[in-house]
């Protein structure tokens, strides 16, 4: 899908999601939470994209995109691990169940890769070889496989706070997870990489890294939460380019947020200036992105809506039951 076939539908973005209807309502960077008295909790997924701690913009069917492919996944590994859903009422609307979301982000990398200040890539250029546990050899380079899959964690940050790096004996004398639900979370995690490494690449994909986000229901038991290997969480690379452009230096090939990321880091420091407001083109680029990223990763061909449709009018009439609940 490109450009043109998206331009008609440029005014359809979901950059909010707020219903008064709804109870107890929390804003997050991506998602609008609502959390209804009988332990459920409604998360619609909004088109705003988030990096660098703030959102960038709002990318035409970008939350419907998170939304569906997190489903293929959440269906592909729920053998592995228990997760939170209960149903899909609308392509931006997931109902879940509520849980006490765990304090720690557990991020699983198979590359030397990323661009944010905790990506093990920056610190490495920065001159840092050990990090969240793991000591790294001089002479590494940039996208470069690991020998193995492994855990960088990193505390959870609420209400827009800046997530900061952690090891494994931090997050046990912190006290922020028992060893026993460390153990788990950690061991859920590599395993729910392993099974997405092995499904991207029956795709011509690379998983090269994501984050997991876990939380803990009434009983105690440890639930995947949130979204997972969408192209929000996720580092995906094509394989077939990867091994030339590796030998050559240059970025592999992505169809990641880095798109939008890449374009603000030339132009400013996200950490500290003011971004620059992204062209419409960019945005419509970036929307062609996500969708490919979507059909590629699930194989399902994305359906655009009617472009008189309204994306919040649709969930308001979508999600009636609950509202009425």
């Amino acid at each position: 899908m490109n450009t043109a076939d998206l331009a008609p539908h440029a005014h359809q973005v979901l950059r909010d999601a707020t219903l008064p209807e709804l109870p107890r309502h929390y804003r997050g960077k991506v998602r609008d939470n609502y959390d209804l008295p009988d332990g459920r909790r409604i998360l619609i997924t909004s088109d705003r994209i988030s990096a660098f701690d703030r959102a960038l913009a709002a990318i035409p069917f970008k939350g419907q995109v998170l939304t569906q492919t997190a489903r293929y996944w959440f269906e592909q590994t729920a053998d592995l691990c228990p997760n939170h859903v209960i149903a899909y009422p609308d392509p931006n609307v997931v109902v879940g169940r509520r849980l006490e979301i765990l304090p720690v982000e557990v991020v699983v990398r198979g590359y030397l890769a990323g661009t944010t200040s905790t990506s093990i890539l920056t610190r490495y250029r920065a001159g840092e070889r050990d990090m969240y546990g793991h000591r790294f050899p001089d002479e590494m380079r940039p996208n470069q496989r690991l020998p193995e899959a492994i855990i960088t964690p990193t505390t959870k940050a609420f209400d827009g706070g800046h997530d900061e790096p952690l090891t494994e004996a931090e997050i046990l004398e912190r006290g922020l997870l028992t060893r026993a639900q460390w153990r788990t979370v950690s061991e859920a995690a590599l395993a729910l990489f392993a099974r997405g490494t092995a499904l991207a690449a029956e795709r011509g994909l690379i998983l090269a890294d994501t984050k997991y986000e876990f939380g803990t229901d009434p009983e105690g038991r440890i639930v995947l939460a949130d979204e997972i290997h969408t192209p929000d969480s996720s580092r995906y690379w094509f394989a077939q380019s990867y091994p030339e452009r590796f030998a050559a230096g240059s970025a592999p090939e992505s169809f990641d947020k880095d798109f939008v990321r890449n374009w603000v880091v030339a132009r400013c420091d996200p950490y500290k200036d003011p971004i620059p407001e992204i062209p419409a083109e960019v945005v419509l680029e970036t929307a062609a992105v996500y969708i490919r990223a979507y059909e590629t990763i699930t194989g399902a061909r994305f359906v655009l809506p009617d472009p008189a449709e309204d994306p919040l009018e649709r969930i308001r009439r979508n999600i009636a039951a609950y509202l009425a609940a």
